[in-house]
């Protein structure tokens, strides 16, 4: 068990503001957490989420989140052109 530090953009953060969470917020993680589990704990439909950083890297929702990681959760409608530069178009799962 660990911490992470979790951002989020967009509606989004509209959500997690409701819910309480700061930004960014500090949220404790199980081992073998990835980002469908967190999304899960947090509410948050996996229709809403387009995109999860961790460490700055663009990760697909199953990708692993280690205590200690920094984690930010973007949502759908990114503009075209950022979606290939920051890398989401590769790692998009369904």
């Amino acid at each position: 068990m660990g911490t992470i530090e979790l951002r989020a953009f967009g509606a989004l953060q509209k959500i997690l503001s409701e819910e309480g969470y700061s930004f960014p917020t500090k949220i404790e993680i199980e081992a073998n957490t990835t980002g469908y589990d967190l999304i899960d704990r947090l509410k948050i439909d996996k229709k809403q989420v387009e995109a999860v950083f961790i460490n700055g890297l663009v990760e697909g929702l199953s990708h692993p989140i280690a205590p200690g990681d920094r984690v930010a959760l973007l949502p759908p409608g990114t503009p075209g052109p950022y979606r290939v530069f920051l890398g989401i178009i590769q790692k998009k799962e369904t």
